[in-house]
């Protein structure tokens, strides 16, 4: 089965879950032999999702730009293009681009009784600001 590019509409991330300018285009959805859905999703400059924990996990293949993410409880840690992510199930974290650079990633995000993510609170600007070591500007 191909699914053609393109024949899926993007959407917006939701206001409610997301901070700042973000575009979602679905990949392709779970299926009962494979427990996992996919989008492609691009974060402009600032823009994060809010907390959120994936009960089947979740792995993010970054294509593009210089990002941020943080498990809760650890520090703020920057990505770049070609970097692969994993957030493992049932771990509060959040992701997104970095304050000068948009990034993209390939988001592969697995289901689990029925559920793909449970979101929670905004991220706010100081939880977003406190990167250790401001890795983008010293390149």
């Amino acid at each position: 089965m191909i699914t053609r590019s393109g024949s899926q509409a993007p959407y917006p991330g939701p206001a409610e879950y997301f901070t700042g300018d973000v575009r979602v285009q679905p990949l392709f959805a779970e299926e009962e032999a494979a427990a996992y859905g996919g989008a492609y999703v691009t974060f402009q400059p600032g823009a994060r999702s809010a907390w959120h924990i994936h009960p089947g996990g979740q792995r993010l293949i970054v294509t593009d730009g210089v990002g941020r993410t943080q498990q809760w409880g650890g520090p703020v840690e920057e990505f770049r293009a070609g970097d692969v992510i994993w957030c493992p199930p049932g771990v509060k974290h959040w992701h997104g681009a970095s304050p000068t650079t948009a990034m993209t990633h390939i988001a592969l995000t697995g289901v689990h009784d029925g559920r793909s993510i449970d979101w929670l609170e905004k991220v706010t600007d100081e939880e977003y600001a406190a990167v250790a070591g401001d890795r983008e500007s010293a390149l």
